[in-house]
């Protein structure tokens, strides 16, 4: 693989080549390698201060046991995972894993984090796949939306047609697919999905999409805003989640065409561990300040604790099936989640989640029609649809209460976390909430 690498970088022409990784703020950080030390770089990575995973959003370097000045881990690069940049001259990338100074997982790597997830779904014969959403808003110099047009209107795609239009001639050299893409209901914003691949691929997939939004944006004189809710007076931008589940033989264990819905016991099984920890998921899928901003009832996010049908405001859909392909294509969607969460950690959580309502048999109840918010209150109470969180600080309570999702994580994985999203809520504290919509604008 390390030649296959090599070949490649020389063919293209590459002087340089990022080492890409997500961290526990959800900021895309990375080193750089000239290509003349690559070849060694791919055995011994690039060194990194432990300090990195202790530092927020905001570039605040948090008191966190083991990530202080002292220390160093490696950034080891996943030669899979090499692409040439076609919007960066004579640049690649490769993803890495956060790895100790012998070669170890370090405890606090996201990627890790993931790829023990994925071994624990293996041990019970399935492999999930996943794609995330991708909502941006398109912000001109002088920080306004670019346009004001309509959703889904063609004005709009006229709008932004040579950005778009760069963004997908650059994801295909990549290799990355997009599937559909629209304006969405905001003032400048849009949404591009991409195909679903396996949790860490799709992660992986995840930073490169994001990437590469934001260099298409500036190769227009313009910026990119992922951020969940970059103006108070437009609607959000989100990063649904789309999950499957798939057994050894190459079935959708989702799928039952017996069953309503067509979704299978495993699937409501599935749901139903999503729903029993879903204020701590939410500290992992929604993990800015900024996300509760965007994260209320009536505005397409969801706001209370249900699942149902084609139901957009509840935070699992079961996701309509294609026609020519029902089996293949059920699948569910996750709407509390926004690109502000780090990827690793947010299909990580969503899939440890689910596994545990496998493992203990749970019940999601009776699926809801409408929308939660319509409900009398005593009905909600009655069937247990609960608010969600209406805070970063409330989620993260939450989190640190589920010992699953600790456990899962790790202690130098969640101890950091918390300590940097905790971190970032104490920041915003007295900030307006026009000032924390502002200050996150264009961090994600």
């Amino acid at each position: 693989m390390t030649a296959s690498v090599m070949a490649s970088a020389h063919a293209s022409g590459v002087r340089l080549i990022r080492f890409l990784y997500c961290d526990n703020g959800g900021v895309v950080r990375g080193k750089a390698t000239h290509i003349s030390a690559l070849e060694a770089r791919l055995h011994s990575g690039i060194g990194l201060t432990v300090a990195m995973q202790a530092m927020n959003a905001f570039d605040q370097l948090q008191r966190v046991e083991g990530m202080g000045p002292v220390g160093e881990i490696r950034l080891m690069p996943d030669p899979s995972t090499f692409v040439v940049l076609p919007y960066a001259p004579h640049t690649a990338a490769l993803l890495v894993d956060l790895c100790t100074q012998e070669g170890e997982p370090w405890g606090a790597c996201p990627r890790s984090f993931l790829k023990r997830v994925t071994q624990q779904a293996a041990d019970m014969g399935l492999m999930f796949r996943a794609s995330i959403e991708n909502e941006f808003s398109l912000i001109t110099p002088v920080d306004a939306p670019l346009d004001p047009t309509l959703c889904f209107s063609t004005a709009g795609m006229l709008a932004a047609q040579a950005v778009i239009d760069d963004l997908f001639a650059w994801l295909e050299a990549q290799g990355i697919i997009p599937e559909q893409y629209y304006p969405e209901l905001a003032h400048g914003q849009h949404e591009i999905s991409v195909q679903h691949a396996p949790l860490v691929a799709a992660a992986d997939r995840q930073i490169l999409v994001r990437e590469t939004i934001r260099a298409a944006a500036h190769a227009h004189g313009l910026r990119a805003s992922l951020a969940p809710k970059p103006f108070l007076d437009q609607a959000g931008n989100g990063g649904h989640i789309h999950i499957s589940a798939w057994t050894t033989d190459g079935r959708n264990a989702f799928w039952d065409g017996s069953q309503p819905l067509g979704l299978s016991a495993m699937g409501r099984q599935f749901i139903a561990g999503i729903l029993e920890h879903l204020p701590a998921v939410l500290a992992l899928t929604t993990p800015s300040v900024n996300s509760y901003q965007r994260l209320q009832p009536n505005t397409w996010s969801s706001g209370f604790r249900c699942w149902g049908p084609d139901n957009r405001e509840a935070p699992v859909r079961v996701a309509s099936p294609y026609r020519h392909d029902l089996a293949g294509t059920i699948n569910l969607e996750f709407k509390p989640a926004d690109l502000s969460s780090n990827p690793y950690l947010a299909l990580g959580a969503l899939v440890v989640a689910g596994l545990d309502g496998i493992r203990r048999g749970l019940d999601p109840g009776e699926p809801v029609m409408i929308n939660p918010a319509d409900m009398p209150e005593a009905e909600r109470s009655a069937r247990g649809i609960t608010p969600l969180p209406r805070s970063l600080d409330e989620a993260l309570d939450a989190l640190e209460r589920d010992q699953l999702l600790l456990d899962a994580l790790g202690p130098a994985l969640a101890t950091s976390y918390l300590a940097v999203r905790r971190s970032e809520a104490a920041a915003c504290a007295d900030l307006s909430p026009e000032e924390i919509a502002r200050r996150h604008r264009f961090i994600y």
